[in-house]
């Protein structure tokens, strides 16, 4: 963090200087710590700049120049979505800073940090990774500009990207690095893209596949039969008829994957989907059905046009961490608190976090809003339960102000804990985006076994008086085991539970690729039963999301209903908001649907976009408060739906504004339409409670 330090530690130069846009934080939920961690278990002379001022590069010289490169990232977060809301507007807080200052770092981070640390050494290396890096690997629709933007690549400068959890590939560049080998060599590493000169493969046996062969966009032709002979072709082919030699499967598939692994796709160029909606869709569409390490093969993608057009090329996705490997990763000797420097500084992320623990990584649930499976990928990587009661007894012995209380024990998710498919090959080969939508499917083991007794060793601790579940449940696994709802309700529960079942509607749950509302149902039953059986009681926080695509105001009013009807109160209400590569911000990019076949006549999604509409959506997740009143009786009016305009009981609002109410604003026809031009986390949704009894909650 300082040359002061540097000197203490006798070095002269550091061989990798990170780059973050958060404070530091020694904890292993925080990506710099963990990196820098790993990192220096192998040997290597770690350096960190947290939150540098990035208007000019001095900053960025103050450790010196590293011996291997700089390793830039924006933080835990993307740098836009911590700064901006759904609505664009600029946050109050940055929850990653000390005393959560806002305006600590730049817009697009990564590409403005990358920039700064070139001028500071234009000759130094520069390696660019995290979310915000990740999710920008290729052409990618941007929210907060409403345009398509290039690779963050080509705009950084960058010598190469790590994308996903890119522990492995780290290590083996920055080994590769050391041992003399130029880092435009380097490129045969998973998890890794690069630019290329158009036209460049990686040897002779490798071959370049157009996208549009694979997944063409446009009417589906009916094909030729390929076995079709006229009379005279079948007699001559008969009598020149060999034995036939029965492959077997397993030949096959080794066959077909050694073929794809010299197999790299092409996507349309940047130029074409920055202009055309179906191209854009198709080549989202193609990036997501190549996103299994199993399967997965290479990418490329071209930027400009003539002599100086250049390839982003983008190697499989990483391999998951082995079990060994990741306890490896998470056992590093972490301080567990920020660095001296911040003093008594409050960084709220940190408040957070501070007493909870990874078990795992990863999530196969393919919802579309959600950016997690882009970067940390479908197939769950767990560590040991021995490492697990390791952490928690290193929280219990190194931090002053435990008091016997652990917050979380998750990850993504809360249950998906050692969850895999039943078969390797069958994982390896499988090319679904979701295990568990339309339905959950046959091949996943959803057994919930060593989750509980996870639980009742960690309970087991001496000293810890207290463990609560603090990550999103997936409830419709969850039904599975009766055996863990029970653990978890009786002892795991803070007397509020987080669930995001997102919507009520067919609709927009078919597009978030959401189970319908009835395995909530289900499941709420089984945690009342629960809750009584325990003496307790508890009540679920459902979350929703407003605005998604393919919400029309009708299902907002049908949610909104149920919401009346279960007694809900929702506080804070999250509306959708486009995150890079995510399927559903194709959708609202490109109102198609890249779950199916794209073409120019294929399904339209219906798209909030205008500004009014998406407050509406929002108004209806509030329906009980009175400043949405006025906006929500004229929806209702415009609906036709003028009879739940009252005080009956099946009334949605009053007739009437309270005195001291805010006036109804200018009103304008709703609609789903795109206009000419154009929050929080995907991953924090709405907060809801039950409207009575009304515990206190932290939202």
């Amino acid at each position: 963090m300082s040359r002061a330090e540097m000197d203490a530690l006798g070095w002269d130069e550091c061989d990798v200087i990170l780059v973050t846009g958060d404070a530091y934080i020694d904890h292993p939920s925080f990506g710099m710590a963990l990196i820098g961690r790993l990192l220096e278990a192998h040997g290597v002379r770690v350096g960190i700049i947290s939150q540098p001022d990035w208007q000019s590069a001095e900053p960025f010289r103050v450790l010196g120049r590293p011996r291997l490169y700089f390793g830039i990232t924006a933080g835990n977060m993307d740098s836009l979505v911590n700064r901006y809301t759904s609505d664009r507007k600029i946050r109050s807080e940055d929850a990653y800073t000390p005393h959560a200052e806002a305006g600590k770092r730049p817009d697009r981070a990564v590409t403005v940090y990358a920039q700064r640390a070139r001028e500071a050494y234009p000759d130094a290396h520069i390696v660019i990774g995290s979310i915000e890096a990740s999710l920008r690997r290729i052409a990618h629709y941007d929210y907060w500009s409403d345009k398509v933007r290039r690779s963050v690549l080509p705009d950084s400068k960058a010598d190469i990207l790590l994308f996903g959890n890119a522990e492995r590939a780290l290590i083996a560049l920055t080994r590769r690095l050391a041992a003399g080998e130029p880092i435009e060599h380097i490129r045969d590493l998973r998890g890794t893209a690069f630019m290329v000169k158009p036209g460049w493969l990686p040897s002779a046996e490798w071959e370049e596949i157009d996208s549009l062969a694979l997944d063409k966009p446009g009417r589906v032709d009916r094909h030729p039969d390929p076995y079709a002979m006229e009379p005279a072709q079948a007699q001559q082919t008969a009598d020149r008829a060999q034995p036939v030699r029965i492959v077997p499967a397993a030949e096959r598939v080794a066959a077909r994957r050694a073929k794809r692994e010299h197999q790299v796709i092409r996507l349309p160029g940047y130029e074409q989907v920055q202009d055309d909606a179906v191209m854009y869709a198709h080549a989202s569409r193609v990036f997501h059905l190549e996103s299994n390490p199993g399967n997965a093969r290479a990418l490329v993608q071209r930027y400009g046009e003539g002599p100086g057009a250049r390839d982003v090329w983008l190697n499989p996705p990483p391999v998951p961490l082995s079990t060994p490997e990741m306890d490896f990763v998470y056992d590093r000797p972490y301080a567990r608190a920020p660095h001296p420097a911040y003093g008594d500084a409050r960084i709220p992320a940190w408040d957070m976090i501070k007493f909870s623990i990874n078990i795992m990584r990863g999530c196969f649930g393919g919802c579309t809003f959600c950016s997690i499976t882009e970067h940390e990928g479908r197939i769950i990587q767990s560590r040991s339960h021995d490492s697990i009661i390791h952490e928690i007894e290193e929280i219990r012995d190194k931090s002053p102000d435990f008091k016997g209380h652990i917050t979380d024990l998750g990850g993504p998710t809360a249950n998906m804990y050692r969850m895999a498919c039943k078969s390797k090959a069958i994982e390896q080969n499988c090319r679904r985006l979701s295990c568990v939508y339309p339905g959950i499917c046959e091949n996943l083991d959803t057994d919930h076994s060593s989750l509980i007794e996870l639980y009742r060793k960690a309970r087991a601790v001496p000293g810890i008086k207290r463990i609560t579940i603090g990550s999103g449940l997936r409830y419709d696994l969850a039904v599975r085991s009766p055996e863990y709802v029970k653990e978890l309700v009786t002892h795991h529960v803070s007397g509020l539970l987080k669930i995001a079942p997102e919507h009520t509607e067919e609709g927009p749950l078919s597009k978030m690729m959401k189970p319908g509302i009835g395995t909530y149902d289900k499941f709420a039953e089984m945690f009342e039963k629960f809750s009584r059986q325990a003496g307790k009681k508890q009540h679920l926080v459902p979350y929703f999301i407003a605005a998604h695509p393919g919400t029309t105001d009708e299902d907002m009013l049908n949610l909104a209903l149920w919401l009346k009807r279960h007694n809900f109160r929702t506080d804070q209400v999250q509306t959708f908001l486009p995150t890079p590569m995510a399927m559903a911000t194709t959708m609202y990019h490109t109102r198609k649907n890249p779950l199916k076949k794209v073409s120019a006549e294929s399904e339209v999604v219906e798209t909030a976009r205008a500004g009014r509409i998406r407050k509406l959506h929002k108004a209806f997740l509030r329906w009980h408060d009175p400043e949405n009143w006025p906006m929500l009786r004229e929806a209702l009016k415009q609906m036709g739906r003028a009879e739940l305009i009252g005080n009956g009981p099946n009334c949605l609002v009053p007739r009437h504004q309270p005195a001291g109410a805010r006036p109804a604003p200018p009103q304008r026809k709703p609609d789903c339409g795109r206009p000419a031009s154009p929050g929080t986390s995907p991953h924090r949704r709405a907060t809801g409670r039950p409207a009575s009894p009304r515990p206190k909650s932290r939202g």
